[in-house]
């Protein structure tokens, strides 16, 4: 997992509409990006209904929400579909982005080439602020909304 303080990898990776989204794109704002193991699996599902029921008090904040996961753009559409999450769900099918992100689990580990559930909080200079190894996916989106909220506070 990225450390804290680290400058945040960049990248281009098409959304679940085709759209190439890069995180230079999101430059002066904060960026929250949530790794997910596989879309439509419950626990995935469960963090991702988190953000998108606060995804309005994260955009209060100046922060943009991004999915990001290995599955295709076809399979994050189908998982944006059903569950009407209203940002962008990014498609690292080749792991590049992952492996600079260290989120790609060893293949030998169990759901071995799933992305990890990591989470980073990048802040409008592209540092990374803060990295979550996220283990309770009801209570994510409000954790790092609280974060958020001290952190532009310190900031702001």
């Amino acid at each position: 997992m990225l450390a804290p303080g680290t400058v945040a990898p960049p990248f281009e990776l098409p959304d679940q509409h085709g759209h190439l989204v890069r995180l230079a794109d999101f430059r002066g704002k904060w960026v929250l990006i949530w790794w997910y193991p596989k879309a439509q699996t419950p626990g995935c599902t469960i963090e991702g209904q988190g953000l998108r029921d606060l995804a309005d008090e994260f955009a209060a904040t100046g922060c943009v929400i991004l999915g990001a996961s290995f599955d295709t753009p076809a399979e994050n559409l189908e998982f944006d579909e059903r569950q009407g999450f209203g940002f962008p769900l990014l498609s690292d099918t080749e792991h590049s982005t992952g492996i600079a992100y260290e989120v790609v689990r060893r293949g030998d580990e169990h759901y071995g080439g799933f992305a990890e559930r990591y989470s980073y909080l990048i802040d409008p200079d592209g540092i990374v602020r803060r990295a979550y190894p996220v283990s309770d996916v009801e209570n994510h989106a409000a954790e790092v909304l609280d974060d958020l909220r001290a952190l532009t506070a310190i900031d702001g």
